[in-house]
């Protein structure tokens, strides 16, 4: 089943976040700090009450969070010269690493269309780090292509 989190799913989303982490923070050490996680209990509490950034869980049959998806309801563009339009973007997906290989991520992923679809979106978009190639097959396997690129020049 797939559902909005509640504050009792803070603890899991806790774990989760810090599986993100590390798969970041070995993809990009110079950037992502080991041992952290993205958002606090605190932030975490406040996101949950936020309606423009759901946040969605897939559970099993006791209730217990299995992955999410933290999303954010955007407008579009981002400049006068671009259609108006509603985008759905998934700013973070997660299935717990013991559960992965179970389709979970696939039925939160078009469970997202569907909630998208509602809302009046006319995407759904996600960024997806250099090096994450897992990820970034999961979601072309889905149907998402490439937008847009952004590249990096780090100065020494």
């Amino acid at each position: 089943m797939i559902r909005l989190a509640k504050k009792k799913d803070i603890p899991k989303l806790l774990i989760l976040l810090q599986e993100v982490l590390e798969i970041h923070a070995a993809i990009r050490p110079d950037i992502f700090i080991s041992g952290t996680t993205k958002y606090t209990e605190e932030e975490l509490e406040l996101l949950l009450e936020d309606e423009n950034r759901p946040i969605y869980v897939a559970v099993d049959d006791q209730d217990e969070v299995l992955g999410y998806a933290f999303c954010v309801i955007k407008s579009q563009p981002f400049s006068n010269n671009m259609i108006q339009f509603k985008s759905l973007f998934i700013d973070d997906l997660c299935v717990d690493s013991r559960c992965r290989g179970m389709g979970i991520g696939e039925k939160l992923f078009h469970y997202l269309e569907g909630e998208a679809k509602k809302l009046g979106c006319y995407e759904i978009t996600l960024n997806v780090w250099s090096g994450n190639d897992g990820a970034e097959r999961f979601y072309e396997k889905l149907g998402m292509k490439t937008k847009e690129r952004q590249m990096e020049f780090i100065l020494d």
